[in-house]
């Protein structure tokens, strides 16, 4: 069994060694082709969407467990053509974020619906909804937090 796995380290060194040997990749770079992709990245954002919020974080202040919290966080698209947001993701099961499927025209607003549930998550709460877009950023983040304090045992 040894020889099989001092073998197969040795293939994988060898093979590591001779594709890594091709030369220097910093070599094979044409300076035209830096100059004309340095141009491009120059426009190419030129008129892409961008996202402005009414708010980036909503402190839901105390709640009682297993309450459900609910926000909505409005978006507006400030740029000059359409804004797609293609997927919202929650830093855990407990977040759940809805979002417009659909294109947001420039000039026009979405909302981003974000509920909460409290169950189980007694103390200091910070959730995180993490949009993905075709802003020149790409992603975008909204904030929902505060204190969660547990059922009175009357």
């Amino acid at each position: 069994m040894k020889k099989i796995v001092y073998a197969m380290a040795i293939a994988a060194a060898s093979f590591t060694a001779v594709s890594c040997s091709n030369g220097n990749a910093a070599t094979k770079i044409k300076s035209e082709n830096l100059a004309k992709a340095a141009e491009r990245d120059k426009t190419i954002n030129v008129g892409a969407p961008e996202i402005s919020f009414d708010k980036t974080e909503f402190d839901f202040g105390t709640a009682t467990d297993g309450d459900v919290i609910k926000t909505s966080f409005i978006v507006t698209n400030t740029g000059k053509s359409d804004l797609i947001i293609s997927k919202a993701d929650a830093t855990c099961g407990c977040t759940v974020p809805e979002w417009p499927k659909e294109a947001i025209a420039p000039g026009k607003t979405g909302e981003i619906k974000v509920s909460f549930n409290t169950s189980g998550k007694v103390g200091k709460q910070s959730k995180t909804v993490t949009l993905r877009t075709n802003t020149e950023k790409g992603i975008e983040t909204v904030k929902i937090g505060g204190m969660v304090k547990a059922k009175s045992k009357e």
